[in-house]
């Protein structure tokens, strides 16, 4: 593994320098480095990625044992070692007629089950078999944290052309602010809220579910009769009066981040008709028979992941931007924030010994064109590198605004050209000069307006953003974690980086109320008593 990991360290170094645009001048260049995955093309070629270092990344990924942790994990062994878990989210969009066994036991039957109850309960509640205390179900609260609220809400953002069911809102910050501007205009009577816990005890979740609880109290004489359930925890789902018959359950072997695509996605299910949920399941899944099939030079998301190890370990670009020119992909983002920080930001193996290079980079972003008028400025002239991966699709869903997607795709397609090409001193004085500057002042403007250029990118192109597309695309980000987490040697399926923050927050709130503070540090305590002040 070494001697891959220093083998890719010196071609970089040696290609460091190159411009960009010689290579993207290159005929062959934009079919010999992307990759399709049925109607959608990842274009990867404003990358300094060349032969050699695909041939390299290929290797590293072979010597990592991708192919063999990848058979693990569809296969249900326990992959999640440090948890002693099977990782079979991909179970959740598996076709009729597959067994998944964890343990020996084929875990499809119960699961197809569960999704049967889910559809049932999401077609009752859109028809009005199953209305509130006041009429038919017109608002959906979801009340969860984390994975329970940032895959759902962003997959029911993404999908709104496919909305025709109640109106879903989702509440995760247990600042009260979040409930308190959720509920205002809304009719507890038509209300139905969705509690998403696996546990059922956690405090931000449970807290604001008191809060909803208390305000549906105010209309109607059964608050509980307006609730349901994602969560194992059955005596407590039952303890909070919550009718076992809307009670989902999902098992430990499907991590939080990646469990949209089970019960964590009821709410979207309400939304657009189990028909529609059901085109997003199948688009995740023709990502995962890709990802399974397909050789690695072609496969969509060992590409990505490799494009991702060139740029953050072999490269030293320690951020990633995503930037949707998809609106109602707004919060994609932020969900991948969570997907790879919290999958990847770890600083030890799967043996417990230190990493020997850098764990997953900062992702973050926004949607285009919005983010060209806030920073693109250091993207384009700042001193570090960013790279970015721009998506965008070739038709939106508003025929009328035709005009409007193709100014959208042209800023794109300009954003991903500009920081590839740069602009010279050269350029940039002449530009100048034709504005009638001169001498020190032409000088001087000149090296205002030039960009480095040689900043590199990728591009995913999809035909529309529909379910079965954006099943597609987040089940692409999932096995790009997957691979990026194997090559690292890391387990991305743990996230006990969360632990202590949690447990101190306990400790805190009874001091915050008028306990003793003596056991905290100087900073914590003077912090306290300005706050209790």
């Amino acid at each position: 593994m070494a001697d891959k990991w220093q083998a890719l360290k010196e071609h970089q170094a040696k290609v460091a320098g190159r411009p960009l645009r010689e290579l993207c001048e290159q005929k062959e260049r934009a079919h010999q480095f992307s990759a399709r995955a049925a109607a959608m093309l990842l274009d990867y070629s404003k990358t300094n990625i060349d032969e050699t270092a695909k041939a390299l990344l290929l290797e590293l990924a072979m010597v990592s044992g991708v192919a063999e942790k990848r058979a693990a994990m569809f296969g249900g062994e326990r992959i999640n070692d440090t948890e002693g878990r099977a990782v079979l989210h991909t179970a959740l969009r598996a076709p009729e007629g597959v067994s998944v066994l964890v343990d020996g036991q084929d875990v499809m039957p119960e699961l197809r089950s569960t999704f049967a109850r889910m559809a049932i309960f999401a077609r009752d509640l859109r028809t009005g078999r199953f209305a509130g205390q006041g009429g038919k179900i017109t608002y959906v609260i979801n009340i969860g944290i984390g994975g329970s609220d940032l895959g759902p809400a962003m997959a029911t953002l993404a999908l709104a052309p496919y909305h025709d069911g109640p109106r879903l809102h989702y509440v995760s910050n247990v600042d009260g602010a979040h409930i308190a501007d959720v509920i205002k205009g809304l009719n507890p009577e038509t209300t139905l809220v969705i509690v998403a816990s696996k546990t059922f005890t956690t405090i931000e979740t449970m807290t604001n579910a008191e809060t909803a609880r208390a305000w549906l109290a105010t209309k109607v004489a059964n608050p509980a009769a307006q609730f349901a359930a994602v969560s194992t925890a059955a005596e407590k789902t039952a303890a909070f009066g919550i009718d076992a018959a809307r009670v989902f359950g999902f098992e430990d072997w499907v991590g939080g981040r990646y469990s949209l695509w089970g019960p964590i996605g009821l709410g979207l299910m309400i939304a657009i008709g189990p028909e529609a949920f059901h085109d997003f399941l199948a688009g995740g899944r023709d990502m995962d028979e890709r990802f399974l099939a397909e050789p690695f030079s072609e496969n969509m998301p060992v590409m990505l992941a490799l494009v991702g190890i060139w740029h953050n370990q072999i490269c030293g670009y320690a951020t990633r931007a995503v930037l949707p020119y998809d609106q109602r992909l707004s919060r994609l983002p932020a969900y991948l924030q969570q997907l790879e920080m919290e999958s990847n930001g770890k600083s030890v193996a799967m043996d417990g010994s230190p990493l020997v290079t850098n764990s997953g980079p900062v992702v973050w972003g926004e949607p285009g064109t919005n983010g060209q008028h806030a920073f693109y400025q250091l993207i384009h002239q700042g001193t570090r590198v960013v790279p970015c991966e721009f998506l965008v699709a070739k038709a939106g869903h508003e025929p009328g605004l035709a005009h409007q997607h193709l100014l959208l795709v042209a800023n794109c397609l300009a954003q991903s050209e500009a920081l590839m090409r740069g602009r010279s001193l050269q350029e940039a004085t002449a530009i100048m000069a034709k504005k009638g500057l001169t001498g020190a002042e032409l000088a001087r403007q000149a090296r205002h307006r030039v960009f480095p250029g040689n900043r590199p990118s990728t591009t995913l192109v999809y035909p529309k953003l529909t379910p079965f597309t954006l099943g597609q695309i987040i089940a692409l980000y999932e096995h790009r974690v997957f691979v990026e987490g194997v090559i690292l040697g890391l387990n991305s399926y743990d996230q006990w980086g969360v632990e202590l923050g949690k447990e101190l927050a306990l400790a805190l709130q009874p001091i915050l109320e008028g306990a003793s503070a003596d056991d905290k540090d100087g900073s914590t305590r003077a912090l306290v008593d300005y706050l209790r002040g």
